[in-house]
């Protein structure tokens, strides 16, 4: 009987022992998930696009159709507009140009009020943002100020029915400054998930996986 007490008392041990360690392992697991799985940071202000060479502007001027014109950014990063020859534009946002282009045309126009939108994006690839993988036309699409994931992927038609939305990946900057964060496609294209939408900035590129079964 003593020696059945004690190989009972010896299984008790052993068992508590397994269940403190599976306990152990249990806290653990959510500690190794959470430094795995790094969200987008969000972030209170988004870059604004600059202007580059080849980019088309629409000029609108105020009151004044006869100064209002079309016109695309030369190799130079320079446009010529009526009454303003050989400003430059690459590098500006579109509202810093349209102040610019006032200050030029107020030698000849009272008060002018201009406008600049960008009518047909050629950027660079650092003002471009990348799909590439399972995604309906992966493609390069411009940056403009706010863009979202969201925005990225109604331009590139959403998900193929092969992706693996949840193991996409954004990947941000270059070098030893190269970033790599998770975003959650499945749940915002599929579910309808909003905290699932994140900010992007000029440059960055997003890798759909294709999904394993």
């Amino acid at each position: 009987m003593f020696q059945m007490k004690t190989v009972f008392k010896a299984c008790v041990a052993g068992a508590a022992g397994l269940l403190l360690l599976a306990g152990c392992a249990t806290d653990t697991t959510p500690a190794i998930q959470a430094a795995s799985a790094i969200d987008v940071p969000t972030e209170d202000t988004s870059p604004s696009y600059l202007i580059g060479p080849y980019d088309e502007l629409e000029v609108f001027v105020w009151r004044a159709d006869e100064l209002s014109t079309d016109v695309t950014v030369r190799p130079d990063g320079r446009i010529s507009t009526p009454l303003v020859k050989d400003m430059m534009a690459a590098g500006k946002t579109p509202s810093e140009l349209s102040q610019d282009i006032e200050q030029a045309l107020a030698a000849y126009v009272k008060d002018p009020e201009v406008t600049v939108i960008v009518g047909q994006f050629s950027s660079t690839f650092d003002q471009q943002i990348r799909v590439i993988g399972e995604a309906q036309q992966p493609r390069a699409i411009p940056y403009q100020t706010g863009m979202t994931v969201l925005d990225v992927m109604l331009e590139v038609g959403g998900l193929t029915e092969f992706a693996s939305g949840n193991r996409a990946k954004l990947i941000r900057g270059r070098g030893d400054n190269q970033q790599t964060y998770r975003v959650r496609l499945n749940d915002l294209m599929r579910r309808g998930d909003v905290s699932a939408n994140v900010p992007v900035r000029p440059g960055d590129v997003i890798l759909i996986p294709e999904t394993l079964f």
